[in-house]
């Protein structure tokens, strides 16, 4: 592993409270020293003035579908994405199969993770039994285990028993445990494939109206706050699921929140020739409700960015309408998408966008060093991303390591592109069309 010395890049680190352009030197797999005019002398040295360097970002919320669903992702291909879209930590949503509901599958799954030497795993386990809703996972097990499992959800579901919900927020707050919350009313929502509203109407197609997360989210805000547990709520869409957030905030409830690339950037709108790749759970909201969810991700009230990653096969995703599934990949389009359509158009600062990537997420999870966000100061780990944002560029979904291509952005002409990915001092990934020479540091940036 080679000694590097990235010099002259603006480091924003949210852990740090630090925006200043610094050198930063690795070594060892740590970062050794932060500073000015730092020796390139022994150093691997990259030129990366003009350059953004954060903390490696994480994604708290993915479905790598390892076990059961090797054809759609495994868990290498999930995690080369990761790090190809700057993430150098993730957490895995339970849905896979068999669920992750038990000590022994999320620490084999940890294990081989590891073994990757990819982004660190988190893994998410289930808050019921198989997901079948009915009774409560060896959730105290999967957190004692060497795992360290800190969040639970039956993700992709809700769980619909609000008794069984209650005990599942009474029980994780013993030992500081967050439950994730799939808000969604299923009596409200069955059979839908797309908002209740104009695009509904104009299409044809069955709807899901607004209220089928809103009272969900009203339900589980006030468990959380009769319980004194930690709630997170999983890619809201609505400008009311928001307003109750703001306001059981506001009342002290301990729930944290996130919104997803597509929700933030598209709307049902954007449906157009019954094209699934649009499909999604929760479907994508009037352009109210975008507008709403960018507020709230601005002034704080949304916690954290995070992808929803859901490869699927072509076989299945390309099915009509009301038969593909629900979900699109994100890992690998969600910086350059959210920094184009928010930080360019000046809707969002470059230091939020990276806060609510890094110490958002980790906050919601209760995740802290040595795990996660150690930041860029010397002595801490050497978890970093190097981002360009000025080159332009194309989104081109075939070429992603994910092995889902169904992406809503493919083909957007975007601007800030992970360039390099450092995991442990390893880079990870860079990215081919740059160049950095050894000898004097000279970046050589070339379009291939």
């Amino acid at each position: 592993m080679a000694d590097l010395l990235l010099r002259g890049a603006r480091v924003i680190d949210p852990f740090q409270g630090l925006d200043e352009v610094l050198d930063v030197a690795v070594s060892r797999g740590r970062v050794s020293e932060v500073g000015k005019g730092l020796s390139g002398e022994g150093r691997e040295v990259l030129e990366a003035e003009g350059l953004v360097l954060s903390p490696g970002f994480l994604d708290m919320h993915v479905h790598l579908r390892d076990p059961g669903r090797e054809d759609e992702e495994t868990l290498e291909s999930g995690l080369e994405a990761a790090v190809r879209g700057g993430f150098t930590a993730v957490c895995c949503m339970p849905n896979t199969d068999p669920p992750l509901d038990n000590a022994p599958l999320v620490e084999d799954l940890v294990l081989r993770a590891r073994g990757l030497g990819l982004a660190d795993l988190f893994p998410v386990g289930c808050v019921t039994r198989g997901r079948e809703g009915k009774e409560l996972a060896e959730m105290g097990l999967m957190f004692a285990s060497a795992a360290r499992v800190r969040a639970f959800s039956d993700d992709g579901d809700p769980v619909v028993d609000s008794g069984l919900m209650r005990r599942a927020l009474q029980y994780v707050r013993r030992f500081g445990g967050v439950i994730i919350s799939h808000p969604e009313d299923v009596s409200l929502s069955r059979g839908g494939q797309v908002n209740e509203g104009r695009v509904s109407f104009a299409l044809g197609l069955r709807s899901i109206p607004a209220l089928a997360e809103e009272v969900m989210v009203a339900r589980d805000l006030l468990l959380a706050e009769e319980t004194g547990a930690r709630l997170h709520l999983a890619h809201l869409s609505t400008a009311g699921s928001v307003r109750l957030l703001r306001e059981a905030k506001a009342r002290g409830v301990r729930v944290t929140a996130e919104a997803t690339p597509h929700h933030l950037v598209l709307s049902e709108l954007d449906i157009r020739d019954y094209d699934p790749v649009y499909k999604v759970n929760p479907p994508l909201r009037t352009p109210e409700d975008v507008k709403e969810l960018r507020r709230a991700l601005a002034d704080g009230t949304l916690d954290a960015v995070a992808t929803d990653h859901a490869p699927h096969s072509p076989e299945e995703k390309e099915r009509e309408f009301d038969y593909a599934p629900f979900g699109v990949v994100g890992m690998e389009s969600a910086f350059p998408v959210l920094y184009t359509q928010l930080v360019e158009k000046g809707e969002l600062g470059l230091p939020v966008l990276i806060e609510r990537l890094t110490l958002g997420p980790a906050r919601a999870l209760g995740l802290e060093p040595p795990d996660y966000g150690e930041g860029v100061r010397p002595g801490a780990r050497a978890d970093l991303v190097l981002l360009d944002t000025v080159t332009e560029w194309v989104i081109d979904a075939s070429a992603f390591a994910s092995r889902g291509k169904n992406c809503p952005f493919h083909g957007w002409k975007v601007r800030g592109r992970v360039v390099l990915t450092i995991k442990g001092g390893k880079v990870v990934y860079r990215a081919p069309d740059y160049r950095w020479s050894r000898e004097q540091g000279e970046k050589v940036r070339e379009r291939t």
